[in-house]
């Protein structure tokens, strides 16, 4: 009884397998091409590896980003807020007026709407992460000046 309950409750979940695979897109690993962080946005080494693109229905954009050692962002603020969840190495974050912390493997860091803040990798150690981010009017995020070596470093 327990099987048959088991089996019906997945399917009612999945809403039938053929369902889930006629609507479902996959994008398999590496058809998504990867891009260099801009110069205007970023200091040192960072690649964006695109993971999913707006949606009118999901509003929100997806991005696997690796920071080299001593790579980082400039400062920014998203207009929904972002989702970090760190994937590999030790990073920092930062609020603007905020102490700098450290961010590692299975941390989750939430950056509120309109927070101004930067994030990168430590200045020896690479990080890796996966970005959630919210949009408003197709907007995900609105970018500041450079963080300095000096604010980097303190």
């Amino acid at each position: 009884m327990k099987t048959i309950n088991a089996a019906a409750v997945s399917l009612a979940l999945l809403g039938g397998a053929p369902a889930l695979a006629e609507n479902s897109v996959i994008s398999p690993n590496g058809s998504r091409p990867n891009v260099s962080g801009p110069a205007q946005n970023f200091t040192g080494a960072v690649v964006v590896e695109p993971l999913y693109p707006y949606k009118e229905t999901l509003r929100s954009t997806g991005g696997h980003v690796t920071f080299a050692p001593g790579a980082r962002s400039a400062w920014h603020t998203h207009p929904a807020g972002q989702v970090l969840i760190v994937t590999d190495g030790v990073g920092w974050v930062q609020e603007e007026g905020g102490a700098k912390r450290e961010i590692k493997p299975g941390d989750v860091v939430w950056c509120p709407p309109g927070v101004k803040h930067w994030h990168g990798a430590t200045a020896t150690t690479g990080v890796r992460h996966i970005a959630i981010t919210g949009t408003v009017d197709g907007k995900n995020v609105d970018w500041m000046e450079q963080v300095t070596d000096e604010q980097y470093r303190k």
